[in-house]
């Protein structure tokens, strides 16, 4: 289980983009909606979150516009 950095990855968009929570895998995101999601069942609401801050959610390979 990861236990540094930021406790979302979101890893680079191949054919969707696999999305790690707290050390778990979640699944594929293929869109935000997906992503948020899988936030939802991990316990995160739209207000305990920032998708652009880098101490909570890790995109590698674009943002949350790449998908």
């Amino acid at each position: 289980m990861r236990t540094e950095g930021p406790p979302v990855i979101v890893e680079p968009p191949v054919d969707g983009r696999r999305v790690v929570i707290r050390g778990d895998y979640f699944g594929t995101a293929y869109r935000l909606a997906d992503l948020m999601r899988f936030l939802w069942l991990a316990g995160y609401d739209a207000g305990t979150i920032s998708l652009s801050d880098p101490a909570q959610v890790e995109w590698r390979g674009g943002g949350p516009e790449v998908w």
